[in-house]
């Protein structure tokens, strides 16, 4: 049964990263959030093809998944989703340059931080990954107050749910395993991709109807969103 949760669960973070990035990148135009959701996607398939195939920490399936993780830890899930929603909370739109040089930071990020695979906790970069997670849910629960603001409560709730269980799961990564988990730490990963595959849904249609608020108030044109008929 735990098997079964747990391929669900990374199911649905590749469905939801690659259905919604898509979505972002098709009827927005917002790469950082779109390509940002293909990463997760596409961590979420390696993931899975490399547990299935037996979880060899020595195969290069977990060196890229280990990649994966930095990137979307230190830079993606935050820095990168940080900006990408500043589409619609401030009107940001950075230029091609900036949006290429995020993702080179990030990638940079993560080939650094390979230094660290496959050596047991260490503590630096443990709390790093807590402490940017925590500047982002701090953007993150504003994120939530404008989605109150303009009276969508449901999804400033899910928002803020979504938040906090994605904060929990940051602190639990690396510093409080799950009591009882066993060595695969398959419960922890249940909640994780769970949780990632919900943050990357609700995130979506949170930007959604704040797109819809800024163009219905003539704070954004209607343009910026490609073909809502085909969505």
């Amino acid at each position: 049964m735990k098997e079964l949760l747990f391929v669900l669960a990374d199911l649905w973070l590749m469905f939801t990263g690659f259905f919604y990035g898509w979505k972002f990148i098709r009827q927005y135009g917002n790469y950082l959030l779109g390509l940002e959701w293909f990463i997760l996607a596409t961590s979420g398939s390696n993931f899975l093809a490399w547990s299935l195939l037996g979880g060899d920490k020595g195969s290069f399936m977990y060196f890229i998944a280990y990649f994966f993780d930095a990137f979307s830890r230190s830079v993606g899930v935050s820095l990168i989703l940080v900006m990408g929603l500043m589409r619609v909370t401030h009107r940001y739109k950075p230029t091609p340059t900036v949006d290429i040089g995020v993702f080179v930071l990030g990638i940079a990020a993560g080939l650094c931080l390979q230094q660290f695979h496959g050596h047991g906790f260490h503590v630096v970069p443990a709390t790093f990954y807590v402490i940017v997670n925590a500047l982002a849910t701090l953007f993150l629960a504003y994120f939530s107050w404008r989605l109150w603001k303009i009276r969508a409560r449901g999804l400033a709730f899910a928002a803020a749910l979504a938040t906090a269980a994605g904060a929990f799961i940051a602190l639990t990564y690396d510093f409080f395993p799950i009591p009882g988990d066993d060595e695969y730490r398959t419960t922890f990963y249940i909640l994780a991709l769970a949780t990632w595959g919900t943050q990357a849904f609700v995130y979506f249609i949170s930007y959604r109807a704040l797109h819809h608020h800024n163009v219905a108030t003539g704070a954004e044109p209607a343009s910026n969103e490609r073909s809502v008929a085909r969505a």
